[in-house]
């Protein structure tokens, strides 16, 4: 209480939209009286800019709990002539805190006030003053200021952190043709935090930080296992999956991904659990369709409530906002098991580190749910080889199921097996399982076959062909030096 807090950020990253909602959670969580003071936007364009955001603030202006102080510029050419001062501006400040009681006052922004003049001792000077003043009054006050890079000085004239008690630095950073908006605490007097920068994004209801690489492991552990849908499967994982934890299906396109997907969805719907499916590859009529022709009804479970399904291209929007997009579903359905089809579609829509982040945040947040949660991901090649997505995300999931195609005898059957189970004993095999009308069948573990997971299957037969052949040549030579010797 009583502290300045410089809130700096390049232009659209959403600086205004950040200070208006600490006023409006002020004034509407913590009755706390509150004044905006805007120096750069007309008043009545920050009411209409708020209202868009979902907020009702009309009562609170009635009632005088909120001020809009509306100090913005004329719009003539404005020159620096003779010394300058802000008393005017200070006194309108001093009685809008007095007639409202106001604890908190934003100044929007320096910039605007500060535009037209260079002298960076002045600015100084001008800002300590104002700071002093609504330290006197005993108020919080939050300052936002222009940076021209989202990387190098703080702000504008490089003299505003240093008469701030906290540094608040917003970006929006272009990367790989995607905007991120990123916050970071830069400075906090006299208290500890986060030091990273940490994504946010803004929506109808403002604005939302998703401090990924932040969370904390302190999820609780259950013992309790739920059915994948197929028995072969459960007793290859050891009984079923635990009911907290994120498994991932990986394998080559048209390699069943989708299906196992369905199958564990129908376990849960006829179970009477209530299971949300998120697909980003495929339309929501496609996806009915095909799960009708494999008799899952995916109709009648959604017309009862017990599914529903989401489905949204990668690109209409980036992580962050998937990522809250998906807690509000969750928030809302309140499921017991999440289906993604698939995650590896996301890594499209920005950088590794960033899609690295975003399976962190929803991973964290399925297990803090308690929900046994599916994803898929698509591998690179048909057959063989790691995929770029599993090497980023394996090590967060609790389960890998891996799914191959093999080529054997010239014709091209698929493979199935468990290759990581958290806390559980497993099958250790690679089983072959095909897919018909009715689902997936899961077959006899691949006998005399070797290197399927690399991608270059051979069966023992063939070794020990190839073996043979060599001993013949071998025997051969050994006959033809021999008539040699004699002769």
């Amino acid at each position: 209480m009583g502290r300045p807090t410089l809130i700096s950020g390049s232009s659209g990253s959403g600086k205004t939209v950040f200070s208006l909602e600490l006023v409006y959670r002020s004034v509407t969580q913590f009755d706390r009286p509150a004044v905006f003071v805007t120096l750069e936007e007309p008043a009545v364009d920050i009411v209409r800019n708020v209202k868009r955001m979902g907020w009702d603030i009309d009562r609170y202006l009635k009632a005088g709990t909120l001020v809009i102080l509306d100090c913005s510029p004329e719009p003539v050419v404005q020159e620096q002539v003779g010394a300058f001062d802000l008393e005017g501006l200070l006194t309108q400040i001093r009685f809008a805190v007095g007639e409202s009681g106001a604890n908190l006052v934003v100044l929007d922004s320096l910039g605007a006030l500060f535009q037209q003049y260079t002298d960076a001792a002045i600015v100084r000077r001008e800002i300590f003053r104002i700071t002093q003043m609504l330290r006197a009054l005993g108020v919080s006050t939050i300052i936002t200021a222009e940076r021209l890079a989202e990387y190098g000085l703080v702000s504008r004239h490089g003299v505003e952190e240093f008469v701030s008690d906290n540094v608040i630095i917003l970006r929006n950073v272009l990367r790989s043709e995607k905007a991120r908006r990123t916050i970071q605490v830069m400075k906090m007097r006299g208290d500890m935090h986060f030091k990273g920068e940490y994504p946010f994004t803004i929506s109808s209801g403002g604005i939302s930080i998703l401090p990924l690489s932040a969370r904390e492991l302190t999820q609780s552990s259950s013992s309790n296992r739920l059915s994948t849908g197929n028995t072969t499967l459960d007793e290859m994982t050891g009984g079923g999956m635990f009911r907290d934890s994120v498994f991932l299906v990986s394998g080559p396109t048209g390699g069943g991904k989708t299906l196992m997907a369905g199958t564990f969805t129908a376990a849960g719907c006829n179970a009477g659990e209530r299971v949300l499916m998120l697909a980003y590859e495929e339309s929501q009529p496609q996806l009915l369709r095909n799960a009708e022709s494999w008799g899952l009804g995916f109709q009648h479970w959604e017309a009862n409530g017990l599914l529903r399904v989401v489905c949204q291209y990668p690109e209409a929007m980036g992580l962050e906002d998937h990522l809250l997009n998906i807690q509000r579903e969750i928030e809302d359905f309140k499921p017991n098991r999440l289906v993604i089809d698939s995650v590896s579609a996301m890594e499209r829509v920005a950088p590794v580190r960033f899609f690295r982040e975003f399976v962190i945040g929803l991973t964290s947040y399925a297990k803090e749910k308690e929900l046994c949660s599916l994803f898929t991901s698509t591998s690179p090649r048909l057959s063989g080889g790691d995929s770029i997505t599993e090497a980023h995300i394996s090590t967060i999931t609790d389960a890998i199921i891996l799914l191959r195609y093999v080529e054997i005898d010239g014709v091209l059957r698929r493979g199935i097996t468990v290759i990581k189970m958290r806390g559980s004993q497993h099958a250790k095999g690679i089983r072959e399982f095909t897919i018909d009308g009715s689902g997936m069948h899961i077959g006899e573990p691949f006998h005399h076959v070797h290197n399927i997971i690399l991608g270059v299957p051979s069966h023992a037969s063939w070794e020990e062909e190839g073996l043979e052949k060599a001993f013949e040549k071998w025997h051969e030579g050994y006959e033809t030096n021999l008539i040699d010797d004699f002769d």
